[in-house]
């Protein structure tokens, strides 16, 4: 007689102990890895993508997170070191046992990650991978969307925007960081100048971490050429400009790859440079009343955090387009597990802040949705192609 009590007893136990696991795991952060570049020679950059990345966490786990479950993000510096970046990658899978991934910033510690995700069978996102034809894994997928072949497009698009405004250069002086991902584009761009008739007044190198641009400032001023091209990443362009000022040499059109844009706004020397873009803060970028918020936090903790520029573009807006292509292969595939995340992408585009990206084309890349902007007046503005360039905007010289 005292055995059904007991059993019944043990029962209810047993029924509360399952239940509590099960809502422990339903109520489990997802933990989501990755490392960014918070101090050494990319930081500048890469505390852009820190802060659009923890905006969209933020919003993600306001609107239920994935599957049911938080998301949390657990970051590592990797100091701006593709080893380093690889050592950190195994740590966060082995060690942290992280349930996702999410890369860094930059090609080369973005190639270290994919090594490691690849040995692991991860899914890994990059938010800047600029050698598209690296990324031969092929459950990598590129957040910033330059298309397979960014080293033909970009320059032609470049050449396009010239064209439209009514310039007819004749001539072009080629000045580049031996950076992965810049020379790269760089090589790229000179076969395409050849091509459509300019003549390559100089061509140059320097190696990444260089700081003594003024041999390089004289051969542009006695080069002389209609367009320079200037493969920067990060501090390298206003370095450069710097470098030119001193010696009262300033070219009409300039271009340059990655710089880090803020520095660039703040600077007169920098008026009318020339880069590459994927958003912009203002129209018709801006109309889309979904990211309102996100753009306004954006620039909110990028002024408590001192950046020089605190507006909403290319940095932001792909470190965004990642965070947005995870939750999309999640909720899409109804899964964590990376092949199931992988085959769902592969299948299907995506809506982002860029605009629909397709994982279709060779590598997982689609089109290439570079767009070209100009410093004026202080502001970044995008003057090509037409549909979304600002209104009214045009080429300055």
């Amino acid at each position: 007689m005292q055995k059904r009590p007991l059993l019944k007893a043990l029962g209810s136990s047993l029924l509360l102990a399952s239940t509590s696991t099960w809502l422990h795991a339903q109520t489990k952060p997802i933990r989501v890895g990755s490392t960014l570049s918070l101090t050494g020679p990319l930081a500048g950059t890469a505390v852009m993508h820190k802060i659009a990345g923890e905006i969209f966490i933020e919003q993600l786990n306001k609107r239920g997170g994935l599957l049911g479950r938080p998301v949390e993000w657990v970051v590592k510096d990797d100091q701006s070191k593709p080893d380093l970046a690889r050592t950190l990658y195994e740590q966060l899978i082995s060690g942290e046992k992280v349930d996702l991934l999410m890369g860094p910033y930059a090609t080369a510690n973005s190639l270290a990650a994919m090594g490691v995700a690849q040995r692991n069978g991860k899914v890994l996102i990059t938010n800047s991978f600029g050698i598209p034809s690296l990324a031969k894994y092929d459950m990598h997928f590129p957040a910033y969307v330059m298309g397979i072949d960014p080293g033909t497009t970009v320059p032609n698009t470049l050449l396009d925007a010239i064209a439209a405004s009514g310039a007819k250069p004749q001539s072009v002086a080629m000045v580049s960081s031996k950076f992965p991902s810049v020379v790269f584009l760089s090589v790229g761009a000179r076969e395409v100048f050849k091509k459509r008739g300019l003549r390559e007044a100089l061509w140059l190198e320097w190696e990444f971490g260089n700081r003594d641009f003024g041999p390089i400032a004289s051969r542009l001023k006695e080069a002389n050429a209609d367009v320079v091209w200037i493969g920067s990443i990060g501090a390298e362009s206003l370095q450069l400009l710097e470098a030119m000022n001193k010696i009262d040499y300033k070219p009409k059109i300039h271009f340059h790859v990655y710089p880090t844009p803020g520095p660039l706004a703040q600077s007169p020397l920098a008026a009318n440079a020339l880069t590459l873009t994927t958003f912009e803060q203002h129209a018709p970028f801006t109309n889309n009343p979904a990211y309102a918020e996100a753009i306004k936090l954006y620039n909110e903790r990028a002024a408590k955090a001192n950046l020089p520029d605190t507006v909403f573009e290319l940095q932001a807006a792909n470190a965004f387009t990642g965070w947005q292509f995870l939750e999309a292969g999640v909720k899409g595939s109804g899964s964590l597990e990376d092949a199931k995340i992988s085959a769902w992408l592969k299948k299907n585009r995506v809506d982002t802040i860029v605009g629909k990206v397709r994982f279709d084309g060779p590598n997982n890349y689609g089109d290439d949705l570079n767009r070209i902007k100009q410093l004026q007046g202080g502001k970044w503005v995008v003057i090509h192609p037409k549909d979304v360039a600002l209104p009214g905007s045009k080429m300055n010289f």
